[in-house]
């Protein structure tokens, strides 16, 4: 595994440092930072193919944390991503803590909005409120769509848009 990191070919998203809940989950997640690598190896060759494949949405999960990570790379900063997922049910896909500032995204692959999309952020700051932490939470769902918005909870960015994540 050390290898695979150390190559640029995976990288583990840990949990979120901060306890602010005793049921939170602390196993790392694991993302490929290359994605045609992933596909070459699920053997999909079309994006006919990925449009039905049953790993969509974690490929693209994957896709959306290596462009965070070399937004970050690029601009000279150290990429320190981390995931937050409690037992009981809320996950939160990528959170990056830069200062006072909490980036929290969510990702989703399907191309059209849905309510369900934004539910895990009100429960968030919630629980860094429980925290006693003072924190400016940046909420942002990156989605397989082509437009992005300002919702009322957060902002809804379009694939192509997903630079803007860290703006």
């Amino acid at each position: 595994m050390s290898i695979l990191e150390a190559s640029y070919i995976v990288h583990r998203l840990p949990a979120w440092p901060v306890n602010v809940r005793k049921q939170v989950v602390k196993a790392p997640r694991l993302h490929f930072l290359d994605s045609s690598l992933i596909c070459a190896l699920l053997q999909i060759r079309e994006p006919g193919q990925l449009r039905q494949h049953p790993l969509r949405g974690a490929i693209f999960e994957s896709w959306v944390v290596s462009e965070m990570y070399k937004t970050l790379a690029h601009a000279g900063e150290q990429p320190i991503l981390h995931h937050y997922r409690e037992s009981w049910g809320l996950e939160i896909d990528v959170l990056s803590q830069r200062g006072n500032n909490l980036h929290a995204v969510e990702v989703k692959s399907g191309a059209t909005a849905a309510a369900d999309f934004f539910k895990g952020f009100e429960r968030l700051a919630e629980r860094v409120q429980e925290a006693g932490l003072s924190l400016n939470i940046d909420n942002v769902v990156v989605y397989g769509g082509e437009t992005s918005q300002q919702r009322s909870t957060a902002r809804l960015l379009a694939w192509r848009d997903v630079g803007k994540v860290l703006a």
